[in-house]
């Protein structure tokens, strides 16, 4: 479960870099109710999803060169620039240097090995979100990969996370990710190696959310009614909860899910 006790290693920040950032804020609204607060003139259009006026992630025009449309996941680190050595020895690349971002922190963008993008976030006057873990905000984070082997090996390098493997299936492994010293209810994520036919059919490696929703079914007909891409219909996991994955109108992936225990 993730909680804004943040630890090093644990999803503490989330936006979205879109081409139409008006629309991506009527999108999101439909669907959880969220309202959109600009950050100010000097922020760049960057600004903050709201809901009941705490922050649950942040939206801003896409600024890197070919960048597409996606939601990026950040971690927290108590050392931006130690991180970003760790990721360059770990094969990985610095996409963004570690910079502050006014008196609020310090962030940094990387690659992983098989092409995932993911950043992260020193605490300075912002911690991180708001809120995380209830209905209409962040409660899980999952990579898609092309190589599964290598991800761990690189990421337990740069953030000495716990890693448990769990069989979804007779081909599906599953990898429970959470913070060095964590417990049980300490996951945060997880990881899972790409199947062949995705990767023939041009998938490739990303993080994406997943927000946690009172009523799947009834937020998957809101984000439908919206203008979401369907990539996975609902569906229940046995134990995990009922879930469903989409792009949105301007092509970020994202899930949502019914906890079972929530």
């Amino acid at each position: 479960m993730l909680t804004t006790e943040y630890v090093p290693g644990a999803p503490n920040w989330l936006d979205l870099g879109s081409p139409d950032t008006d629309a991506s804020a009527v999108f999101y609204s439909a669907v959880f109710g969220w309202d959109f607060r600009s950050a100010g003139p000097e922020a760049g259009g960057y600004g903050f999803f709201q809901l009941d006026g705490k922050t649950v992630a942040g939206l801003g025009p896409l600024t890197e060169e070919g960048a597409r449309p996606s939601w990026t996941v950040y971690f927290h680190t108590p050392d931006a620039d130690a991180t970003a050595k760790a990721v360059e020895q770990g094969g990985g690349r610095v996409r963004v240097a570690p910079a502050d971002v006014f008196s609020f922190g310090r962030m940094a963008a990387f690659t992983d090995p098989t092409g995932a993008d993911f950043a992260v976030w020193q605490p300075g006057e912002t911690s991180g979100l708001e809120v995380v873990g209830v209905p209409d905000s962040l409660s899980w984070v999952e990579l898609y990969t092309t190589d599964a082997a290598a991800v761990k090996a690189f990421y337990g390098s740069v953030f000495s996370w716990r890693m448990n493997d769990v069989q979804m299936g007779p081909e599906l492994t599953y990898t429970l990710l959470a913070p060095s010293g964590a417990g049980e209810e300490g996951n945060h994520g997880g990881l899972m190696q790409l199947p062949q036919e995705n990767l023939d059919a041009g998938s490739t490696a990303e993080w994406h959310p997943y927000f946690e929703v009172s009523d799947c079914d009834a937020t998957f007909a809101k984000a439908t009614a919206a203008g979401a891409t369907v990539l996975i219909p609902a569906t229940d996991a046995p134990g995990v909860g009922r879930f469903a994955m989409f792009l949105d109108p301007v092509g970020a992936a994202f899930a949502i899910i019914k906890s079972a225990m929530g």
